[in-house]
């Protein structure tokens, strides 16, 4: 089982360290990963319009509640997606997700990308005249966006606001805006990508790390972070699996943690917490040294977004920057 612990945001919630990723799981996966996880323990979940399983997670709900847990026991966040930053659109999706959820309400509401889509053309609205592009809405702040968050926060349906995928400039933005910091800065974080200077900015504001993408993945053909030398010499030292280790990494530096998997050995076994001396702490640490990779970049992706987000060199080519206030 894991450790049990609860990390303690700024707005006085309690969120489980670890929790259930749900992002790239294929269609009818996701329904039995969630039940199998709840049922071994799990309390946190993490979701997403975007992932379009949310309909598989509400019939894993009723399965599980309240035969397993109560609804007050669970932790579930879900985000809003690039293509409802306006207020109508934004309080409909919200709508959508809890209608498909089977819930009255959210413990936490991202934003899922610091990035607009023009409404009303689907999830990825295509351009009208670039082909392979999604069609952004520039004009649509970040400050707009994180002041419909707010106003959905005064409606009871979430608890909690925040953002994911946001770098230190982006937040400022928000807070010295709004004075509203988030709960929540949702990121890919692994030894590849420490991203030291933003962990310990939004330590100094208040605003809790979850960790994505813990493992590493491979949309650019490198290998699993699994399979480094490293962190399999330090499981083997420890009788863990290497995605214990990576996890356990994450923990280390005090995020919270939500390795994906729709495998029931898998799911139960990256639940099992090991943990990290600072000597194999350092020793995973020091992968990524010189060796930094940020593997989910819009840029690349298909249709790409045509927006700097992160200031990595494959960015350089974006003709747009993002519009924060």
């Amino acid at each position: 089982m894991s450790f049990g612990k609860f990390i303690r945001l700024n707005t006085g919630a309690t969120l489980p360290q670890i929790g259930l990723g749900t992002w790239l799981s294929k269609p009818n996966e996701v329904e039995s990963a969630v039940e199998i996880a709840v049922r071994n323990g799990y309390r946190h979940l993490d979701l997403a319009r975007i992932y379009r399983n949310q309909d598989e997670v509400g019939r894993a709900l009723k399965k599980v509640i309240p035969s397993v847990v109560t609804r007050e026991q669970l932790f579930i966040t879900s985000k809003l997606w690039n293509c409802s930053h306006k207020q109508g659109p934004a309080e409909a999706e919200l709508d959508e997700t809890l209608e498909q959820l089977g819930l009255s309400y959210l413990d936490l509401y991202l934003i899922h990308w610091p990035v607009a889509f023009e409404p009303g053309n689907g999830l990825v609205p295509p351009h009208p005249t670039k082909e392979g592009e999604a069609l952004l809405d520039l004009e649509t702040s970040l400050v707009d966006t994180w002041k419909t968050m707010i106003k959905l926060k005064e409606t009871g349906k979430v608890k909690a606001i925040g953002v994911s995928n946001f770098t230190i400039k982006h937040i400022k933005g928000l807070i010295d805006a709004t004075g509203v910091v988030p709960a929540v800065n949702q990121i890919e974080a692994h030894p590849l990508l420490p991203q030291d200077d933003l962990v310990a900015y939004c330590k100094q504001v208040g605003v809790h790390i979850t960790a994505y993408s813990p493992l590493g993945n491979n949309f650019v053909g490198k290998p699993m972070l699994t399979e480094n030398a490293a962190v399999k010499e330090v499981a083997e030292k420890l009788g863990a699996t290497p995605a214990q280790v990576l996890v356990a990494w994450g923990v280390y530096r005090g995020y919270s943690v939500i390795p994906k998997s729709v495998q029931e050995g898998r799911i139960i076994s990256n639940f099992k917490q090991v943990a990290l001396s600072e000597g194999d702490y350092k020793k995973v640490t020091a992968i990524g040294e010189g060796n930094f990779e940020r593997f989910n970049i819009p840029i690349r992706f298909q249709p790409k977004w045509d927006i700097e987000l992160f200031n990595e060199e494959i960015e350089k080519t974006a003709t747009y920057r993002v519009n924060i206030a």
